[in-house]
């Protein structure tokens, strides 16, 4: 009776530990637009530069990259909603520069890019930059990942395992207590890995103060914290000898590791919020109760601990509930991130999950063989097949957090099509007339075209007709008319509109104000693939 009541106060901890931390998170962040425009050709230098992206960023990195390859920092910027407005450097000469750019989104995950423009005229070599990509740091990345993936899945599940399923024997409480301090060693040198990868920085700038206050910022900063937390619980768990401490421990950091997962990343970023959080948290803890329990259970039934069979047992009874509910939420979550088929091979995230869908069906046969044919041996004595299939199950489950670990460098189709759906837009203004012209999405295929029209000094412009021109001269493409309606919002609209090709085009609006006076405002916007 009284370890039921002390399992109960364990699971009340751990829920109560969930609901005191719930926050918020948001989606990855794209660029949509920026002003001047990428490969634009300008008369004059501009007085300030404007990038645009799918979601609210905070700016990491602004550099503009003269003629001759030197760069200069801009530190003078405002964020406005969605845009990022930055006051341009004096005197920028004649040539090609580049605006090099690289901000955070809500899910914690580092974007950059570059703006390639010319003043006066292209320079007949563009300016040097460094590659994007720092092949070191990535790596650096991508193996503190596993390194945390261990730590949560084996160790603070390991942990779980020794608490709930062998607490008499803990067998491999040293392997889980090694794993755990693979986590934590993970964990502590994330925070300037993850600065390193958002400010674009080589290795050599891993013990600048500025990398890791970079990397802290971030909402990975938060979940390095809580997995840190996971880990000590689940370390105080280990080391216990007393079961209810022990058990208490262990849940509370198998709550706090699944949580630790749902405040960065691209899965707990996506909407429905409601929903998708507590998938992420249920898939993180099921995960862990299955992987965490197969090196203390493959150990107690090697060594022949006399609380091997009961710890199957236990086990037994209880993976399917784990199993199940870890289904659930990977559906949840596959649904919601890949959207369509055609993304599960169109794209990088999509081949990644396909990859670790074939080793989840190679566990799950695995599984299912333990479960009918090995387990019933093993609890007649002859635990051996069972401890080697075990083992078999641990190295498809490095694997699996191998792959999992690459998707921190791949966003999903998700939120490439949040990027893709985004308008097109550029602002129009003569001594005779201004509009506000978006082209939704803004990207080939059929568009729809809306201006908001005004006079010159922003007083109502009440037009007759207004019709929308496109041409694509580099392509061939000669200029074709379609005539807007308005619809009652104020805005001129047209949806017949198809743009077959990526790239510039020459976009003109026909806004006749009386039956003899006509307003022609000509501009190009760019269509992305």
């Amino acid at each position: 009776m009284r370890s039921v009541k002390d399992g109960m106060a364990s699971w009340i901890a751990a829920l109560a530990m969930l609901l005191a931390l719930a926050g918020e998170a948001a989606a990855h962040a794209s660029l949509t637009a920026a002003e001047p425009r990428d490969g634009a050709v300008v008369a004059v230098a501009p007085g300030a530069f404007r990038l645009d992206f799918s979601e609210p960023v905070s700016p990491l990195v602004l550099r503009i990259v003269r003629p001759d390859g030197a760069a200069v920092d801009l530190g003078d910027f405002a964020v406005r909603d969605r845009s990022v407005e930055i006051e341009a450097p004096v005197e920028l000469g004649d040539g090609t520069h580049v605006l090099a750019w690289r901000v955070v989104s809500s899910d914690g995950h580092p974007v950059g890019g570059s703006v390639v423009f010319s003043i006066g005229a292209p320079s007949a070599a563009p300016p040097p930059i460094a590659d994007p990509v720092d092949r070191k740091v990535r790596t650096a990345v991508w193996l503190a990942k596993i390194g945390l993936y261990l730590g949560l899945f084996l160790g603070a599940g390991g942990a779980f395992a020794l608490a709930w399923f062998v607490p008499v024997s803990r067998a491999g409480s040293r392997v889980v207590l090694a794993l755990v301090g693979i986590g934590i060693a993970a964990a502590v040198v994330s925070p300037g890995l993850q600065g390193l990868d958002a400010l674009g920085a080589p290795v050599g700038r891993f013990a600048d103060p500025a990398v890791w206050r970079a990397g802290l910022a971030t909402s990975f900063g938060l979940t390095v914290k809580l997995v840190l937390a996971a880990l000590v619980a689940a370390a105080l768990a280990a080391l216990s000898r007393n079961a209810a401490l022990s058990r208490a421990f262990a849940t509370v950091g198998l709550a706090a590791g699944a949580y630790a997962l749902t405040v960065s990343g691209h899965a707990s970023a996506a909407d429905p919020q409601w929903l998708t959080r507590p998938a992420v948290a249920l898939h993180a803890a099921a995960s862990a109760v299955w992987v965490g329990a197969l090196v203390p259970l493959g150990l107690a039934l090697r060594a022949g601990a006399p609380d091997a069979a009961s710890g199957l047992m236990r086990f037994s009874t209880f993976i399917p509930v784990a199993v199940a509910g870890l289904i659930a939420a990977g559906i949840v979550l596959a649904v919601i991130q890949v959207e369509t088929p055609a993304a599960l091979v169109g794209t990088a995230y999509g081949c990644l999950l396909l990859a670790k869908l074939g080793c989840l069906a190679v566990l799950f046969a695995i599984a299912a063989v333990n479960r009918g044919r090995l387990t019933r041996p093993a609890l007649a004595g002859d635990a051996r097949a069972l401890a080697r299939s075990i083992g078999a199950e641990t190295v498809v489950v490095l694997v699996i957090l191998a792959i999992a670990a690459g998707w921190r460098f791949t966003p999903p189709p998700r939120a490439l099509a949040i990027a893709a759906a985004q308008p097109a837009s550029v602002h129009i203004h003569t001594l005779e007339a201004m509009a506000d012209l978006s082209v939704t999405p803004g990207r080939t295929g059929p568009v729809s075209v809306s201006a908001m029209i005004m006079t010159g000094d922003f007083g109502p412009l009440d037009a007759k007709e207004v019709a929308f021109v496109f041409a694509n001269p580099d392509a061939g493409i000669e200029p074709f008319r379609r005539e807007a309606a308005k619809p009652g919002d104020g805005t001129w609209r047209a949806d017949d509109v198809v743009l077959p090709l990526a790239g510039h085009w020459t976009v003109r609006l026909d806004i006749l104000v009386t039956d003899f006076d006509i307003v022609r405002l000509t501009t190009e916007i760019e269509i992305r693939p």
